[in-house]
């Protein structure tokens, strides 16, 4: 109480000591017309307060105006700050509300709630909690109904935000710039799991429809695309119909390849999440998911497991049981390719409040979401956790510090396959609009800071600025996996094709997923997390399948691998090296590894019943001749007596062995031996 009233005399002594003058004819006898004008905007004023908070900021112009004629009127000081909270420049409310604390302490019983607020907003902390205190103790019986729970919440706020901003993280916080950015709120960006596509939302007056919310007086959501040229993001362009409608359209999801999209639309029958498909160069029409996903409720935002086999999405359905308003909720394809009945992530992840913009990462482990529970700064913060495959379960959520998380809203966070970058929308006094894009970059330890005094130093409306934040030096670790992306075409014409990719475990000998390539470009974009031995085949309808094998320790570190696959037609002569049969070292048995392999050879015999074919085996230079023709045999026969025992002719296989006799790749080198060491196949008749 001692320190709330040491804040009372300071303010006091640093206002004018003017005292409180009411709107009355008698104040105002020489200037009846002034009088008359200044009530007529505070009525105008009043009428945009009544239609709601979201109303609030079209209060402020008509309220300056009647204080210019009055400026040292309590209650119209008061209803500034106020307005001034629900709007972009929250922190102009601090010297309104001020003055009107000054006039009347008593001309509001929530005066001091907003004053806890603003401080807050403003990283004033022991002064918001002064300011709390004062209205618990102040506040009205209805008042403490209404509100106590949200004052403790906000009193542990900031106290909590006390302690983080004490230990901040080492990053560069950047407006992405104009290109993305308007005077317009813009928000939930989503990117590619290289960066290189980025869709976002925005209610821009170009609006699809051209039509205003009147729940909250903004143009309706569109969605944006912005792709990433040399490192910049270019001009973004709305992605207009079939994506965007006359309703709220807000990308949601994308798969990892960009291929894929979940948009949240809004309707006069709720708010639910569709699916769309990026065929060739254009985008499906937006087809609704399933009722294990949508319900008569509020779905707000999701995201695709980077499989493509799960959906993590936000749901307030209370029907799912949930921990509170908005839960983080998961579902599974099931066998026939229909999103499955939807699980509650649980309450190590939920919480009585809100969760919101959930991200998985390309990892498929690491969960990034934004929540109003946890321990916060203030609004949304943005969190992480990990999931442990072997106990199953997901690991205390992780508040990603300050200046990540700031004392405002924090959301719709999403973060790059490599882990350098994030990206997320907030709200920020420098911003160009009501909300704005930034690009966060983790830094390392090898990087030395210089000090700056400007907490808030973010970026300015032209070009970015970076914040400059000292703290100890951590390590920062990329995420420890491969990307995989490159283009597919037909071998002789170089025309893109679009075929079907599979992602083996080789260990396991099950199929992890299956993605396509673009029919237009022949793109395509995988992620292979680190920790395991995957088989990658490559398939199309009239072509000869191509294999890739990418090994990948536990302790790989992050990189990303530009891979053209071209298919060859099912021709004499064509040749074709099986990258996935594996043998041991200096032995001709085939290791369980293989299967894969061996089961599309199988099916390509099937399928072509006139198809002949000879296996080759190849070594590299080391070890004598005669043993590495004989090696190079025995596994060329191998493979031939397992197709044979599995039910092909042998009047249709041929083996040879060829030692070192042919490479295709230098012997001076590993990686060149490695490439030698093969098994290949040639059409001989078809």
């Amino acid at each position: 109480m001692k320190k709330s009233l040491i804040l009372i005399a300071t303010i006091f002594s640093t206002l004018c000591n003017a005292q409180n003058v009411e709107f009355e004819k008698d104040n105002f006898k020489d200037n009846k017309e002034g009088y008359k004008e200044a009530l007529k905007n505070i009525k105008k004023g009043d009428y945009s307060c009544e239609q709601g908070p979201s109303f609030y900021s079209d209060a402020i112009a008509p309220y300056l105006a009647a204080q210019e004629f009055n400026p040292n009127n309590a209650s119209l000081n008061y209803k500034i700050g106020k307005s001034y909270m629900y709007s972009k420049y929250k922190l102009k409310a601090i010297p309104y509300l001020e003055k009107a604390l000054s006039l009347n302490p008593a001309v509001d019983p929530q005066l001091h709630y907003y004053l806890g607020r603003v401080y807050h907003l403003n990283m004033q902390f022991d002064k918001a909690i002064d300011a709390f205190n004062l209205f618990q103790k102040n506040a009205t019986v209805k008042n403490k109904l209404d509100m106590y729970p949200d004052v403790e919440k906000a009193i542990q706020e900031s106290e909590t935000a006390k302690k983080i901003t004490q230990s901040p993280v080492r990053v560069f916080i950047d407006n992405v710039g104009v290109n993305l950015n308007s005077q317009y709120p813009d928000y939930r960006p989503m990117i590619s799991a290289d960066e290189s596509v980025m869709m976002f939302t925005s209610k821009r007056d170009n609006t699809t429809g051209g039509i205003k919310d009147p729940n909250n007086n903004e143009f309706n959501e569109d969605i944006y695309i912005s792709n990433n040229i040399g490192g910049q993001w270019g001009p973004a362009i709305n992605m207009g119909k079939p994506i965007n409608s006359d309703n709220h359209d807000a990308n949601s999801g994308i798969s990892p390849d960009g291929q894929k999209l979940i948009i949240y639309v809004g309707s006069i029958n709720g708010d639910d999440l569709f699916e769309s498909e990026l065929r060739g160069n254009a985008w499906s029409k937006p087809e609704k998911m399933n009722k294990n996903i949508n319900s008569l409720y509020h779905e707000s935002s999701a995201c695709y497991s980077p499989d493509g086999k799960s959906v993590y999405f936000v749901s307030d359905n209370p029907d799912n049981g949930g921990f509170g308003d908005r839960d983080i909720y998961i579902s599974k394809k099931d066998d026939k390719g229909k999103w499955g009945t939807a699980i509650n992530l649980g309450g190590i992840i939920n919480t009585k409040y809100n969760e919101e913009g959930v991200f998985i990462h390309p990892d498929g482990k690491t969960l990034y979401f934004s929540s109003q529970g946890h321990e916060t700064m203030g609004g949304y913060d943005i969190f992480k956790s990990i999931y442990d495959e072997n106990t199953t379960t997901w690991s205390k959520p992780i508040n990603l510090g300050y200046p990540v998380n700031t004392t405002d809203d924090d959301v719709f966070f999403v973060i790059s396959a490599s882990g350098r970058h994030g990206y997320y929308s907030s709200f920020k006094e420098t911003g160009l609009g009501e909300k704005d894009i930034y690009m966060i970059t983790f830094l390392g330890p090898e990087k030395q800071m210089a000090t700056d005094n400007e907490d808030n130093l973010l970026a300015n409306r032209i070009e970015p600025l970076k914040e400059t934040v000292t703290a100890k030096a951590i390590e920062i670790t990329e995420a420890k996996l491969t990307i995989l992306k490159g283009v597919i075409s037909d071998a002789i014409t170089l025309k893109p094709l679009e075929a079907v990719i599979e992602i083996v475990d080789n260990e396991k000998n099950n199929i992890i997923a299956s993605f396509t390539s673009n029919s237009s470009s022949g793109k395509y974009l995988i992620t292979l997390p680190a920790g395991k031995n995957y088989g990658i085949a490559v398939k199309k309808e009239g072509y000869l399948f191509h294999s890739e094998n990418f090994d990948i320790p536990t302790t790989s570190a992050f990189k990303e691998v530009n891979k053209d696959v071209t298919l060859k037609n099912i021709t004499v002569g064509s040749k074709i090296v099986l990258n996935n049969i594996f043998f041991d070292t200096g032995k001709s048995t085939l290791r369980k590894e293989s299967t894969n392999e061996l089961a599309r050879l199988y099916k390509l015999l099937v399928d072509i019943p006139t198809l002949k074919i000879e296996i080759s085996g190849h070594t590299d230079s080391k070890g004598a001749a005669d043993m590495n023709q004989k090696l190079s045999e025995n596994r060329a026969k191998a493979v031939v007596d397992h197709l044979i025992k599995v039910g092909i002719s042998t009047s249709r296989l041929t083996y040879k062995g060829y030692g070192k006799e042919q490479p295709i790749a230098t012997n001076d080198t590993e990686e060149g031996r490695q490439l030698n060491r093969r098994t290949e196949f040639t059409i001989t008749s078809n």
